[in-house]
């Protein structure tokens, strides 16, 4: 399998999806939104993570799909903004027919950005909506936007320490097969290039980057550490048209999931809630072959960990641009 370039390096490149952002207006919160229909599944590693609806992910649960997925700040408070997508998408007339009426699914999963801002503003039903409604098939906006607005990485001696994070998102095309990805990264550890080296993460007294995971494992924790817990995420998404079923896609989540581990270090902690949702926009589910669907997961680690270094590397609303890879 062949990659080749693509003009829209990000998640929207993928066909079927459209990406919105919503900011606070007056704190560092906001909310992201990754429209469908698509199956999609689920991988959470992280042990202090933030969700709703996240059983409709299930191989086995009765709904065949999902509509739409929400990445808010705000912590638990701000799962209230799926209350606004799900409401704009029940007046688009989407989601699961009842006899009562259609019912949107949208899986939802939180960051910790609380005390970024404004302690009164926190991601609503109302931010979920202007999302909705500034979702759009464009280059994604990455930086310190939507969910990213008030995401920080390297929190080892607390927020002074820390740097800015955000959101990243990347995406390449494989044999005519289309794999994006689009991350959050709000992370207790550091972020790491290809090479292992630091690019943004905890910083000492002198401005060097401590090591995070040097520094625990060498000389344990520093004052005030208990603080940290729960209080960091990193989420993705993941997403293709191959037509692949909720149990592929378990396996693309879970081994686009390595991207998080090999980029952040430590990753997938008791202080931190790391997920990725794995998505395909196809309408039908073909067989593939375990070669197939690993070299589809390789790619989409790749599309993560090419994600996550944007993360903290783009400015603030900055489109994704041509990639070579």
């Amino acid at each position: 399998m062949a990659s080749q370039q693509v003009e829209n390096a990000t998640l929207t490149a993928v066909p079927g999806l459209a990406v919105g952002h919503a900011s606070a207006e007056g704190t560092a919160t906001g909310c992201t939104v990754v429209l469908g229909p698509f199956r999609a599944a689920v991988d959470v590693r992280g042990l202090a993570s933030g969700t709703r609806q996240l059983d409709s992910l299930a191989p086995q649960h009765l709904v065949p799909g999902v509509d739409a997925l929400l990445l808010a700040g705000g912590s638990a408070y701000g799962l209230a903004a799926a209350d606004g997508v799900a409401s704009w998408l029940e007046e688009q007339g989407r989601g699961l027919e009842t006899r009562a009426g259609r019912v949107a699914i949208v899986p939802s999963a939180v960051i910790f950005d609380l005390g970024e801002g404004r302690a009164d503003r926190r991601p609503d039903a109302a931010l979920g909506r202007a999302a909705c409604k500034a979702a759009s098939r464009a280059p994604v906006a990455e930086g310190r936007v939507g969910v990213g607005a008030g995401a920080t990485v390297g929190k080892l001696f607390g927020r002074a320490g820390a740097m800015l994070g955000g959101v990243g998102s990347a995406a390449s095309v494989l044999d005519g097969i289309v794999v994006g990805a689009l991350v959050v990264v709000n992370a207790f550890g550091d972020v790491l290039d290809r090479e292992g080296r630091i690019i943004a993460g905890a910083r000492g007294g002198d401005g060097a980057f401590a090591d995070t995971a040097a520094y625990l494992r060498d000389r344990g924790a520093p004052p005030g550490f208990g603080s940290q817990a729960g209080t960091n995420t990193t989420l993705g998404v993941v997403a293709t048209d191959a037509p692949l079923s909720r149990v592929d896609l378990q396996a693309v989540a879970r081994q686009a999931m390595n991207a998080v581990v090999r980029r952040i270090s430590p990753a997938n902690t008791e202080y931190d809630g790391d997920l990725v949702f794995a998505c395909s926009t196809a309408d039908e589910v073909e067989p593939i072959t375990p070669e197939g669907r690993l070299r589809i997961g390789l790619r989409a680690e790749w599309a993560l960990a090419r994600a996550i270094e944007r993360a903290v590397r783009r400015k603030a609303g900055e489109p994704g641009a041509l990639e070579a890879h």
